[in-house]
């Protein structure tokens, strides 16, 4: 009984190394085959319609998607090209609005047509992008800046432009007037004689502030004269002036030089006594409508009929009460370098001719009869 039993177990541990043995032929009594292949992944079920619509996608894009897009990067061109050459009048005109609305009805029915619904929406960007509005906007902007309105003007207002004189002002009272030249030697000779003077009965130093400036003066025709708006550089004192009887004695030397000089006497911009303003409104100028307490004093003179204007302020930060006026002060000491308080002097002059431009500035006249 053992010996069967121990036959059997080597019968299944012979050779295997522990395996459990090989089915007999044919099988086991019982099992069942695996009839066919292995089943793969489900195929998805068609939907109807979309293989039509994909196999629409594939396609290419029809000629009415490429058509949309080539007029509108050409209609882009046109307007880019207007635009560089300076045609506002022309962007704006019937024919550029009756090209946009080609465009965009090209546009449309590409939207429209499944094969070119992609390359009509691609034109319809570049036609948010590029269109009547926004680059007519630009050239008008442009042309604003530059003051470039040549194609609107005629041949008559070209002339006109350069007219050398300013309208309204009569060309022989410019003749007969200063020049640049003596209005800058005037200047210079009467900011010295007042420096001189308040030095000797005050004590004052002086420093040099700003600098000369040349703006030419435009001519009323949409172009720019021969002329020209002098301003002097400054002279200011180092010292502060606060003492109001100072102040007062302060204009009144300046005043005794002014119309030894040929001008004439200082006139207060800053006393409402005198300026004739409405008290509220030097308040806001000056800090107050009381001199006494003003934090600044303008006083101006002048030598009309020539162009020649004289100004002599006094800053006083002693009356600042809320430290705006200092602020402000700080500012511009930081542009020109001027002390923060004292008194300051400058000239302006307009529409002076240089002696260098006399000869030119008359040969000119004579191409503008009836001018002025």
């Amino acid at each position: 009984m053992v010996m069967d039993h121990e036959k059997q177990r080597a019968r299944y541990l012979a050779g295997a190394e522990g395996a459990p043995p090989v089915p007999p032929p044919g099988g086991y009594r019982g099992a069942r085959r695996q009839q066919g292949p292995i089943a793969g992944p489900v195929p998805p079920v068609p939907v109807p319609g979309a293989t039509a619509t994909l196999e629409a996608e594939k396609k290419p894009a029809n000629a009415l998607g490429w058509i949309a897009l080539s007029a509108a990067i050409l209609f882009a061109l046109i307007l880019l090209g207007t635009l560089l050459a300076g045609g506002t009048d022309i962007l704006y005109g019937v024919t550029m609005l009756a090209l946009q609305l080609i465009v965009v009805a090209v546009i449309i029915a590409a939207l429209f047509s499944a094969r070119g619904r992609m390359l009509g929406a691609i034109a319809l960007v570049v036609t948010i992008l590029f269109n009547v509005a926004t680059v007519g906007g630009m050239s008008a902007l442009q042309t604003s800046a530059s003051g470039n309105y040549e194609g609107v003007k005629t041949d008559e207002q070209k002339h006109a432009e350069a007219y050398p004189a300013i309208k309204g002002t009569d060309p022989q009272q410019t003749l007969s007037q200063q020049s640049l030249e003596e209005v800058r030697a005037q200047s210079d000779e009467l900011f010295a004689d007042i420096r001189e003077r308040l030095t000797a009965e005050f004590g004052f130093t002086w420093v040099q502030v700003g600098e000369e400036d040349l703006r030419p003066e435009r001519n009323g025709y949409g172009g720019e004269s021969m002329l020209v708006e002098y301003t002097s550089t400054g002279w200011a004192t180092n010292e502060p002036i606060r003492d109001y009887a100072q102040k007062l004695d302060v204009m009144a030397a300046i005043d005794d030089v002014v119309i030894e000089h040929g001008l004439w006497d200082l006139y207060a911009f800053n006393d409402p006594s005198i300026s004739g303003m409405d008290p509220s409104v030097i308040a806001k100028l000056y800090g107050s409508d009381d001199p006494r307490t003003q934090d600044t004093w303008e006083y101006y003179t002048e030598n009309y009929p020539d162009p020649l204007r004289f100004y002599a302020n006094i800053y006083d930060l002693s009356h600042d009460e809320d430290g705006g006026f200092l602020t402000a002060r700080e500012a511009q000491s930081a542009r020109t370098g001027e002390p923060l308080e004292g008194l300051q002097l400058f000239v302006i002059a307009s529409g002076v001719l240089s002696e260098a431009d006399r000869a030119e500035f008359e040969k000119k006249l004579e191409e503008y009869p009836g001018f002025g």
